[in-house]
């Protein structure tokens, strides 16, 4: 029996993990004290709004294999070829030998601090795409002064498109999560008016167009073609902003209870600093492959391989079968 070293214990890692542990030893490796971060503070999943908490909880059952050793709190610091095998060193300097090792370290969420202009950590009525989801999960969207909000403002491509941020790539989900939260808004909040200002919208899936038409024919969300400028608040607490409608070519400006930014996806600082390490860091942080088509879970060094959100965002369905797809590969590789 082999053994594998899985770095990261999200769904790429846990379902990667579950598949090699047939024929394997997995050591399954994760920094934080709790395995799926990413999942869990979510609600509900696009595009048939599945619960979130339930998908968590199959994939954490799929843990329960005596082939697989999950480690939480036991950072990866270094990932070293040592002869025909892998040397893995944790954060306490404690080293495992293995016979492959699979990356699945994921990304993280885009720091909205880093655009001041929008207000986010200045004003109580500005918050994230990660906010409202925790609003949505326990009914409780309001705004800075716990009221109903009677206007709900989302607005695309924040840390993503953006050659200021540094970030001029597209996060692929934050579109339809717009969508999808607007939706679930209206349930919850019938009279409210809902905008959504985008750049313009990229429904990358299945369904995902779909939606797009639901959310205007059956819930009302409007949309707005432009970019916003500033958003400041009012006397009374409410968030100001300045925008332009790009399809009038006029300015506007516009109050709103709670303005929601959709923030993108990053390379996580695990990602960043095990690609740097293993040679294979790539452009924006995230780690890069063998090649992008026939290779995808392969890197320049063999025995090492990749899965999941830490090559480039990615959807959870997506993350999955990236994961299926990379424990056939390692499993070819051993045999």
């Amino acid at each position: 029996m082999k053994k594998i070293a899985i770095i990261g214990a999200g769904p790429a890692g846990i379902e990667s993990a579950s598949i090699l542990a047939k024929d394997n030893e997995v050591l399954l490796f994760e920094k934080s004290t709790a395995v799926l971060s990413n999942i869990i503070d979510k609600a509900y999943l696009f595009p048939d709004f599945s619960s979130a908490s339930e998908i968590a909880d199959k994939l954490n059952s799929k843990l329960i294999n005596d082939n697989i050793t999950l480690m939480l709190n036991k950072e990866v610091v270094d990932i070293v070829k040592n002869d025909s095998e892998w040397k893995v060193v944790d954060k306490d300097g404690k080293n495992y030998f293995v016979s492959a090792v699979l990356i699945t370290t994921g990304y993280q969420i885009f720091d909205a601090r880093r655009k001041e202009e929008l207000g986010y950590g200045i004003y109580k009525g500005v918050v994230t795409s990660i906010d409202m989801e925790r609003m949505i999960r326990y009914n409780q969207v309001v705004n800075s002064i716990n009221e109903t909000p009677k206007r709900v403002v989302f607005l695309q491509c924040v840390g993503s498109r953006d050659e200021k941020s540094g970030n001029r790539y597209c996060s692929k989900l934050c579109c339809v999560t717009a969508v999808k939260q607007a939706i679930e808004v209206r349930k919850l909040l019938p009279e409210a008016e809902i905008y959504i200002f985008y750049m313009d919208l990229r429904m990358w899936g299945q369904h995902f167009e779909e939606l797009y038409r639901e959310s205007q024919e059956k819930y009302d969300i409007r949309f707005v073609r432009g970019r916003i400028s500033e958003a400041s608040s009012t006397f009374d607490r409410k968030i100001q902003i300045k925008a332009e409608d790009t399809l009038l070519g006029v300015p506007m400006k516009m109050t709103a209870d709670l303005l929601v930014l959709m923030v993108g996806m990053e390379a996580s600082c695990g990602t960043k600093d095990l690609g740097v390490k293993c040679g294979i860091g790539g452009e924006y942080g995230f780690v890069k492959t063998a090649t992008p088509h026939l290779c995808d879970n392969e890197t320049t060094e063999q025995g090492l391989f990749v899965a999941g959100s830490c090559k480039r965002p990615m959807t959870i369905n997506d993350v999955i079968n990236d994961a299926r797809s990379a424990a056939c590969v390692i499993s070819d590789y051993l045999k």
